[in-house]
């Protein structure tokens, strides 16, 4: 079957996390995507915390799936013409080096556009052009703290907290996979081509709006009445870190349940909804709560909302995080679970959706790793493994024209 996006040739000149994660979205739907390496070194990743000597880390295995991978010296003069033939016959190129590298390189957005005035051109920076930190560069933590993230996460008498979600590097890929196909889809129209450009603070932020939405509540008011702090503590003049709060006004907390004492995941997310505060209370074994004036308001529970979960607490304490939500589900409960990473690549219906998958490699052999999170009705994007260093550089050179002896003569002078 023919997939969305087959015929759309991408040039990958990505690195780590964030570019790679873009062009595999892209991979997975369809697209043929080229990914260019160092000759010998390849992307950084590949060596990167490996758990097989001499084998792709799966750190790389895990952001490349469904590509090729070609090795070009693009600092010799050969390297160049090759790349500037790949730049004309491509739809998209992609890029995420340290700020100036590719104007350095010899191919700014100007030069790209002589070649190929049709050509989508994404890149992914730390900052904007405009930030006065433009020149930084950028990983994970590193957007994180400056995209606001980490100021407004963890708990309010410890430290600025990093989350795990690469709300940086993978984020900031799914945003410029949105922008290379919006500018696609723009393109279908005008018959131009364009610079999509994200900054990882900026996609950073994009996935923090709630906070900048309290900051302007905090301006105005002095206090923020679904953190904890209200309205027993105090607030000062910046959004505070809430701990395990909700952001959207709905009280919830993460809880205790039986065996917390030796697993750290022996937790459940539980959530008191508003308009479901009579089921809750019947599903915890307190119906007494109901018409209660000290539980029955919003504004009343929350002068004592740790207290209430301390009692459902008790209420947890002989059930484990399974059964608890099954009992809980059954009252309208918002609630999950806490599943430990060993959990979730073990979850049947992960693997059924695809979500999870395993896939087979050359030299590594099976491995797990992501699937599309992106579910469609006509297809299911078939992950593949990832290329090794330079797996397809003849195949590619003799689409391109390049005859056997002159691809030897590439080899012999390490262009390729």
């Amino acid at each position: 079957m023919s997939l969305p996006l087959e015929g759309i040739k991408v040039i990958d000149f990505t690195g780590v996390q964030a570019g790679p994660s873009c062009t595999q979205l892209l991979a997975w739907f369809g697209a043929d995507v080229l990914k260019v390496e160092r000759p010998g070194v390849g992307d950084v990743t590949r060596r990167q915390l490996r758990d097989i000597p001499d084998v792709d880390a799966l750190y790389f295995t895990m952001l490349n799936s469904n590509k090729k991978s070609l090795v070009l010296n693009t600092k010799t003069p050969e390297g160049k013409e090759i790349m500037e033939k790949l730049i004309r016959d491509a739809d998209v190129l992609v890029e995420n080096f340290a700020p100036g590298a590719m104007d350095r390189m010899g191919f700014s957005w100007e030069r790209i556009q002589e070649l190929n005035p049709k050509i989508i051109f994404g890149s992914v920076k730390g900052f904007g052009d405009n930030s006065p930190y433009s020149d930084l560069k950028v990983y994970e933590n590193v957007a994180q703290c400056a995209g606001g993230a980490a100021s407004t996460t963890g708990f309010w008498d410890g430290p600025p907290t990093i989350s795990a979600g690469a709300l940086g590097d993978s984020n900031s890929g799914t945003h410029l996979a949105i922008g290379i196909l919006t500018a696609l889809i723009g393109r279908s129209k005008t018959g131009k081509g364009q610079k999509v450009s994200v900054s990882m603070q900026d996609c950073v932020l994009n996935l923090c709006r709630v906070k900048l939405r309290d900051q302007q509540r905090l301006d105005r008011v002095g206090y923020l009445e679904e953190y904890p702090q209200y309205p027993n503590g105090t607030f000062g003049d910046v959004v505070p870190r809430g701990g395990n709060a909700g952001g959207g006004g709905q009280p919830g907390w993460v809880l205790k349940c039986k065996g917390w004492e030796t697993d750290p995941n022996a937790y459940i997310y539980f959530t008191i909804q508003e308009q479901n505060w009579e089921s809750t209370c019947q599903a915890i074994g307190k119906p007494e709560w109901i018409d209660d004036p000290a539980y029955a308001t919003v504004s009343a529970r929350q002068t004592h909302i740790f207290d209430i979960f301390a009692d459902i607490e008790k209420w947890l304490a002989d059930k484990n995080k399974f059964e608890a939500v099954d009992i809980l589900r059954e009252f309208d409960v918002p609630c999950a679970p806490v599943l430990s990473m060993k959990e979730i690549a073990e979850d049947p219906a992960l693997r059924l959706s695809g979500t999870v998958v395993e896939v087979q490699h050359k030299e590594r052999g099976p491995y797990l790793t992501v699937g599309s999170p992106i579910k469609f009705s006509d297809f299911v994007p078939e992950i593949t493994e990832s290329p090794l260093l330079g797996e397809h550089t003849d195949e590619v050179l003799t689409n391109l024209g390049y005859s056997l002896e002159q691809i030897a003569k590439l080899h012999e002078g390490k262009v390729v």
